[in-house]
């Protein structure tokens, strides 16, 4: 398993191998108050799945409390983002996984009846799971045992991974058990789409400076109509979220211990060290050389 005490999943990225496009992190956010993960998409599908503490995740325009033990599906391209509840550390482990991996070689019986169905999102899995139900602590164990599984990475591993994700599949067959979101509201799918383009575009232009009106014109809307809707799906405001965004980029630049503290705030968009280090309190409770600090001692202790 990739570990990581990182406060987020790079995007961008292979998650896994080209010839088994899955892969699984444990994120462990220790710091209290400090967001978890910023609003994102990506196309790959992927189970958030909580071990301790609450987070407030955002789906789309939906929001679940998840607390330890539950988890969360997200489908291709579904926006999503992560926020402690109620100010409070939390661990938890995402599996992140290419649809494509349960693809069957040719069109049989399996591929049109089963998987055919889940890539159209007709039968797809429920979005908040609870333990709540024997087949819903089915699905939840099968995830506890993927993430032990690419943790340990035993000979074989793939086979057991891709056979839990099929059982899986098989678990939420009958009905009342699977969802079907294939079809979403057009009001709610216009907003994402927006969302998306504002988003994208701060996260293009996060190191360079960025005005309101321009993240607007990517929509377009006027300044003001553009902070409100902006504010609406993600509870932070366009200035939050550019700030918040480039703090997590300066934390992952922050873990190479050559890199400038001065220079990192350059970086990723900050031109006064002193605006740079005050944001920086602000979301992660501590400097960055502080922060610097606690992520590298916390790495050489789960080295040793």
């Amino acid at each position: 398993m990739d570990l990581s005490v990182k406060t987020s999943l790079k995007e961008n990225r292979l998650h896994g191998t080209e010839q088994f496009p899955l892969a699984a992190y444990w994120i462990d956010q220790t710091i209290a108050g400090a967001p978890i993960l910023e609003c994102h998409w990506h196309s790959e599908m992927e189970f958030f799945f909580c071990m301790q503490g609450e987070v407030l995740f955002q789906v789309d325009t939906d929001y679940y409390v998840v607390k330890a033990g539950e988890a969360i599906f997200i489908d291709s391209g579904e926006i999503h983002t992560g926020h402690s509840h109620h100010h409070a550390t939390c661990m938890y482990g995402a599996v992140v996984f290419d649809p494509q991996l349960l693809a069957s070689a040719s069109f049989d019986a399996i591929q049109t009846e089963y998987i055919a169905p889940f890539f159209e999102r007709t039968h797809s899995f429920p979005r908040h799971i609870k333990p709540q139900s024997r087949w819903e602590k089915q699905l939840l164990d099968a995830l506890k045992t993927i993430l032990s599984l690419c943790d340990q990475q035993d000979l074989g591993y793939q086979l057991s991974i891709k056979a839990l994700l099929l059982q899986m599949l098989q678990t939420i067959l009958p009905e009342g058990r699977h969802a079907n979101r294939s079809k979403r509201g057009l009001t709610d799918q216009t907003k994402t789409i927006r969302l998306k383009k504002a988003i994208s575009y701060i996260q293009s232009n996060y190191n360079q400076p960025l005005k309101i009106s321009q993240i607007a014109g990517q929509i377009p809307m006027s300044d003001g109509q553009f902070c409100r809707f902006f504010k609406s799906m993600t509870r932070q405001t366009p200035i939050e979220y550019v700030n918040s965004y480039r703090i997590r980029r300066a934390g992952e630049l922050l873990l190479d211990p050559s890199n400038k503290i001065s220079t990192v705030a350059l970086d990723v968009g900050f031109d006064h060290m002193s605006y740079f280090v005050k944001v920086f309190r602000q979301q992660m409770n501590c400097t960055p050389s502080e922060y610097r600090k606690k992520m590298l001692n916390s790495s050489l202790d789960y080295t040793l």
